[in-house]
């Protein structure tokens, strides 16, 4: 699946993932390659990006939307900071 993370002062992220966890503003869910088509609100927290099955990338979010369509996430959010 395409990710694509956004916040207004750079790209944090942009490649093909196996999926990505996301703190939405009623709990937090995951989209996998494949998911249908969805709009989401995120709520502040943990973001982790999951490259393949053995390396992943946290990330302490502040919120924004997630978009979902063919096969491709575009994430914006206001901020990210990486975690260790």
């Amino acid at each position: 699946m395409q990710l694509d993370i956004l916040t207004p002062e750079h790209k944090v992220y942009n490649g093909n993932v196996y999926g990505i966890q996301l703190p939405g503003i009623e709990g937090s869910f995951e989209i996998l390659e494949n998911h249908a088509p969805m709009i989401a609100t995120l709520g502040k927290g943990k973001m982790k990006i999951i490259k393949d099955k053995n390396t992943a990338e946290m990330y302490e979010i502040s919120g924004g939307f997630v978009e979902v369509l063919d096969n491709k996430a575009s994430v914006l959010i206001e901020s990210a900071v990486a975690l260790d």
